[in-house]
């Protein structure tokens, strides 16, 4: 597929979510460590785009926008008929795959969203396993011992789910759950 996305594509988009997660944190390594969300965003995007490069026949357009806007619905105010109107039906519904559903009980969000997210094209597949692997790289300071081993099983879940969507990304994912269970 040709890739449609310009720099000043990315640039527009940068700007939407650093505004929309504007002030919004999450717990680093250390006590009392706070690091800015949108930190999370760009590195999902750079997976993607990384991927990109190992992945051919790789919708690079789709897989971008939706990694940057894959927690929007989720975490901050913007609408679904706003995320459409601006960025095209494939990714609000790319994007809506990746945003668990609240409605159901907490123990059936993720498999829900990966049943949701394996009837989409590949390139969301890649989103949901770059965003794990974004999620791998080191645990926030208060996670006790039970919570790490939860978070590698679920990690493993998505794995086995996703695996065939995305060869590149399911060796690191595979990677970085093996590296998780010694931090």
């Amino acid at each position: 597929m040709t890739d449609t996305i310009t720099i000043d594509d990315l640039q527009n988009i940068w700007q939407k979510v650093s505004i929309l997660h504007s002030g919004q944190t999450y717990g680093g390594q250390k006590k009392n460590e706070k690091i800015e969300y949108i930190n999370h965003i760009g590195s999902v995007v750079f997976e993607i785009i990384n991927a990109s490069k190992n992945t051919s026949d790789f919708n690079t357009d789709l897989a971008v926008k939706c990694a940057f806007l894959h927690d929007t619905i989720e975490d901050t105010n913007f609408s679904i008929e706003d995320l459409e109107k601006e960025y095209g039906q494939e990714v609000k519904e790319g994007v809506l795959a990746l945003t668990k559903n609240t409605e159901l009980e907490k123990k059936h969000q993720m498999i829900d969203s990966l049943n949701r997210i394996k009837a989409q094209p590949k390139e969301v597949w890649a989103v949901k396993m770059a965003d794990r692997i974004c999620n791998l790289y080191a645990p926030p300071y208060y996670w006790n011992e039970s919570k790490k081993e939860k978070y590698v099983e679920e990690a493993k879940i998505i794995y086995e789910y996703l695996k065939e969507g995305n060869q590149y990304l399911a060796k690191r994912l595979s990677e970085k759950i093996e590296a998780y269970k010694n931090k």
